[in-house]
């Protein structure tokens, strides 16, 4: 009786640890069979992107190629899907949310000026922001112009070269690094113009001095949200051909994503690396995509990372 119940116990710890043994490989595969799929989903987003990315040229409603190139966000156009059509296309982590904020203002005195203010628009930590400024009006000699200011500090002055008298059309388009200004999801904006600038223009508004147009877009990191690449498209409507942001049709490219600082980085025809706006949209030729994989980062096997490196042919 005693060798029978030494010889059930040792038969019984036997299956137990052999259990747990084959238990922990079938974890261990089934971890494995996981990454190596996230892998794959990322090699084959990555090649549809960079594709994408290669063969980017200007929108239907005349935007440059590019229009947003952050760490973890680039906006383009491109024929994605070969109709004659350039769609807007949108690669972002799941966690950064970005906006764009629009404002018109017009004066009809002269040396007259425009502000309008922004409010309450951010949800998460602010990673980037950039203001757009384009004025029409009186501003065909060069001591017409405009100075720029957030939040009464001087950006930099608009249409001191190369803008006409009433154009009829928006000019000057210049790009001022804000991120300073907005941290508190609140920035004032004025565009104030020399006293040289005088009534005489009739673009809509009679006798107005200036119109100025304030495009804020800024990027933000929202705690909490899930590690995905996801894709944004959004095709071109109506007549003109224009872009709503509120018909994007947003998917995802890849999951599992860890990437900690940038995702993509961009480079100059020699292969200078470009960090400052407005450079990274006008000076980009070459840009470099970065991913970071792990289903799990605290199981082995460790991260695993895709880098590719495109040109945009339509910028050399």
């Amino acid at each position: 009786m005693v060798e029978t119940l030494i010889a059930i116990t040792i038969f019984g710890l036997i299956v137990v640890v052999v259990s747990g043994i084959v238990l922990v490989l079938y974890k261990t595969q089934s971890y494995a069979w996981q990454q190596s799929l996230a892998v794959e989903e990322a090699r084959r987003g990555v090649k549809i992107m960079v594709k994408e990315i290669r063969e980017a040229n200007n929108g239907d409603d005349g935007s440059f190629i590019i229009e947003k190139a952050d760490d973890k966000e680039f906006v383009f156009y491109s024929d994605i899907d070969k109709d004659d059509l350039i769609e807007k296309v949108r690669y972002f982590i799941g966690g950064v949310n970005s906006g764009l904020l629009e404002g018109e203002r017009v004066s009809f005195g002269d040396g007259g000026y425009c502000d309008t203010a922004f409010n309450n628009f951010l949800e998460g930590v602010i990673t980037s922001a950039s203001l757009e400024v384009s004025l029409e009006g009186d501003f065909g000699m060069a001591n017409e112009y405009a100075d720029i200011y957030a939040d009464g500090q001087y950006l930099g002055r608009v249409c001191e070269a190369g803008c006409f008298d009433c154009a009829g059309n928006w000019q000057g388009n210049t790009v001022f690094n804000v991120i300073d200004f907005v941290q508190d999801g609140a920035v004032d904006l004025r565009a104030d113009s020399s006293s040289y600038v005088n009534n005489n223009c009739d673009w809509i508004e009679n006798n107005h001095s200036i119109k100025a147009r304030f495009r804020l877009s800024y990027e933000e990191e929202i705690e909490g949200m899930s590690h995905q690449l996801k894709k944004g498209v959004t095709n071109p409507v109506g007549s003109p051909l224009e872009y709503p942001s509120d018909q994007e049709n947003v998917s995802i490219v890849s999951s599992y994503i860890r990437n900690e600082s940038f995702i993509f980085e961009y480079f100059d025809g020699d292969g200078n690396k470009i960090t400052d706006y407005p450079a990274k949209l006008i000076d980009t030729k070459m840009m470099k995509v970065y991913l970071v994989v792990n289903v799990d980062p605290g199981k082995a096997p460790d991260d695993f990372c895709l880098e590719s490196y495109v040109k945009l042919r339509n910028l050399e």
